[in-house]
């Protein structure tokens, strides 16, 4: 599991710093704006949100809590991948020591 650990602080680690670096040149809702003008930036917007709604059913089946879940889904829309790889290394933070890919990815009975 630690490769994965890597990864996931890899890219909430990327995400922080060009989150940072495009804060420098504009503010968000502008860049939002831009974004929105150019067809090809709306597709990915919908590409973005289409993968955050697949992990997010894969929190919602791992999570116990519907609100739980729901603060996740408001978190994904909101971060993005940032979010993502927070909840992976949340759940990676939990395992036990040993613990293999399935007590990580499936629902763990309580």
């Amino acid at each position: 599991m630690r490769p994965l650990w890597i990864f996931a602080l890899t890219v909430f680690t990327a995400m922080v710093a060009v989150t940072a670096w495009a804060s420098l040149e504009a503010n968000v809702l502008v860049g939002f704006q831009r974004l929105l003008a150019d067809r090809w930036g709306v597709a990915t917007l919908f590409d973005a949100y289409f993968g955050f709604l697949w992990f997010w059913l894969w929190i919602v089946y791992k999570e116990a809590s519907v609100g739980r879940s729901l603060l996740w889904l408001l978190l994904l829309f909101a971060l993005g991948n940032l979010a993502m790889a927070a909840y992976v290394m949340i759940q990676l933070h939990r395992l036990q020591p040993g613990a293999g890919a399935d007590a990580l990815l499936l629902r763990q009975a309580a």
